[in-house]
């Protein structure tokens, strides 16, 4: 199994789309046996998904995620575990022992109007409740 999660200063960066970083974790017999930090190389949304297929990665942990994105990591067989926040060694660990609080309904809106992020994007909040860093978590 190989775990990348949308990374940031240890956390779990909060936009699938915007992130600059993953942390990708081998992981054999339950545990994780190796990690490291792989660049997100400028590649947005879409690409990201090709990019993580190339990892040979099956699952994926993040924060907020749009919907074109979460068919396209679908289509590569990626599996998804979004609306998650907080240290990512400490998300990975949960996942690995059957603990991992996540929203399988996550969802994060770009063209939406009703209430606005600083970095741009925004949420509908009748489907998503929004984290103060720019983040959404449904």
């Amino acid at each position: 199994m190989r775990i990348a999660v949308t990374y940031e200063n240890g956390n779990i960066f909060q936009h699938f789309g915007h992130t600059q970083q993953f942390k990708l974790y081998d992981i054999e017999d339950g545990k994780i046996t190796g990690t490291q930090v792989l660049d997100a190389e400028g590649n947005g949304h879409g690409a990201l998904a090709g990019m993580l297929s190339g990892q040979n990665i099956d699952t994926l942990i993040c924060g907020g995620i749009g919907a074109g994105a979460q068919a396209a990591l679908s289509a590569a067989g990626i599996r998804l575990y979004g609306g998650v926040s907080g240290s990512a060694d400490e998300a990975v660990n949960q996942l690995l022992a059957g603990s991992l609080a996540y929203n399988p309904e996550v969802c994060c809106d770009h063209h939406g109007e009703e209430h606005h992020h600083e970095s741009g994007h925004s949420c509908k909040e009748a489907r998503n409740g929004c984290v103060g860093n720019g983040g959404c978590q449904g």
